[in-house]
């Protein structure tokens, strides 16, 4: 989960971290036609191929979001501590229903007032976590931020395609890089290079997302004060990331990102469609689910940001992604069955997310690279894992290596975090 822990102004020494970053000024895009696409277009019989074979006219490049959109812990209704100090009679609620979403926003940041149609109310985005029947829970600051790297990417990627080409990405544990080697376009139709433009973006967004759950885990905050450590690897993160890369290919693919505006709008709407889709619950429901879990996938008696307070952690990355549904069982055990029974009794189908790394015939791997390298303050966080496979920095294809060794280390410390929770708090015969 990306920098995603604070409640909406309830907390005055939280306001702190939310005052950032309140977007990013207008872009556009312009396609130039080339000669062949005017020749296609008078012909009397245009050939739709030739009509792609336009350029983009160079403008001022799509800023690359420099943070990531504050949100949501997993769990509902958590206890907060600011360092050592409990928060009291303050619980941080997250949850959302569909028809709360509110409009898209480029790059918002931690507040947005945006209109959700060329004629429509303007509002703010209201991130948070709902749970659907086919995609889990989704935790809706997730999906913005990759579709958003991913329209930054593809402005980027598209103008030098084939071409040698180094994309620096904000620093978080170190600097980040996206290398492009040379590769043969010739052979492409010009619509097969947007296509492939925008397969190597929403990829490469994607990877951008896992690297946040390594840096999290390895130390990466946003705001100094507060650990991050609890949202590292949290279960809904990458699906939910992926999902948004998956929204932005369709957009990028139905030229509906040329500019700011156009690109809020529609995805505003492919948001909105994707989780009716995906078959949403309503608030009620998606905090009894939470309850339900409660125990299992999260602690409710962990404050935030205890990092154990998450119990389940998704350490599977890659490029295929699978929801995680509330099993039938766990919720029928619990006194808030009543509250979620009809959701079991409708189909629940698991639908799975996958991104190809070959389109075109192109090796998207072979020929683009995300490299990480860890800064000094960082590196002490890595020494449970073979120096060699991160000392001289790494890609995306360490970086499920890497989730396996800090999955190794997690399973450690819970054991020694559950026992002097044993040893603070023991157990009465008559609690046995």
């Amino acid at each position: 989960m990306m920098s995603r822990l604070f409640s909406h102004g309830a907390v005055g020494a939280m306001a702190i971290f939310v005052l950032s970053g309140c977007g990013s000024s207008d872009w556009q895009v312009r396609a130039l036609p080339s000669e062949v696409a005017i020749g296609a277009a008078l012909d009397n019989e245009p050939d739709i191929n030739l009509l792609h074979a336009i350029e983009l006219q160079e403008l001022p490049l799509v800023q690359i979001p420099k943070a990531v959109r504050p949100c949501c812990a997993f769990g509902n209704a958590q206890k907060v501590t600011i360092g050592p100090v409990p928060v009291p009679f303050f619980r941080y609620a997250n949850t959302l229903a569909v028809d709360s979403v509110g409009p898209h926003a480029y790059e918002a940041g931690t507040f947005s007032y945006q209109k959700d149609a060329p004629n429509g109310s303007r509002g703010t985005e209201n991130n948070g976590q709902m749970y659907t029947l086919q995609g889990g829970f989704i935790d809706l600051a997730h999906v913005r931020d990759t579709a958003d790297n991913a329209i930054a990417l593809f402005y980027r990627i598209y103008p030098k395609l084939g071409e040698l080409q180094t994309i620096k990405l904000p620093d978080e544990i170190g600097p980040r890089t996206i290398e492009l080697s040379e590769f043969d376009i010739s052979s492409l139709t010009a619509r097969q290079r947007w296509e492939v433009a925008a397969a190597i973006s929403v990829r490469l967004a994607y990877f951008m997302a896992e690297a946040h759950e390594i840096a999290q885990w390895h130390g990466y905050r946003s705001w100094a004060p507060w650990s991050e450590t609890v949202s590292a690897y949290s279960p809904e993160d990458l699906y939910s990331n992926m999902l948004g890369a998956k929204i932005a290919l369709a957009l990028i693919n139905n030229n509906l990102a040329m500019n700011k505006e156009l690109y809020n709008q529609h995805m505003t709407q492919w948001l909105s469609a994707t989780l009716n889709w995906l078959q949403p619950v309503s608030i009620k429901q998606t905090n009894a689910l939470f309850d339900v879990t409660d125990g299992h996938w999260w602690d409710s008696q962990q404050p935030l940001p205890s990092k154990f307070m998450l119990l389940k952690r998704h350490y599977k990355l890659g490029d295929q992604q699978s929801p995680y549904l509330v099993p039938k069982a766990m919720a029928q055990s619990h006194s808030k069955w009543s509250e979620v029974e009809e959701i079991f009794e409708l189909s629940q189908q698991t639908h799975h997310l996958s991104l190809s790394n070959a389109t075109h015939g192109i090796d998207i791997d072979a020929i683009a690279k995300q490299k990480l390298i860890v800064s000094d303050k960082f590196r002490d966080s890595f020494k449970h894992i073979p120096a060699e496979l991160w000392q001289d920095g790494f890609t995306q294809a360490d970086f499920y290596q890497i989730s396996q060794y800090n999955q190794a280390q997690d399973e450690v410390e819970l054991r020694q975090h559950q026992q002097r929770d044993d040893v603070d708090n023991p157990v009465t015969a008559q609690e046995k």
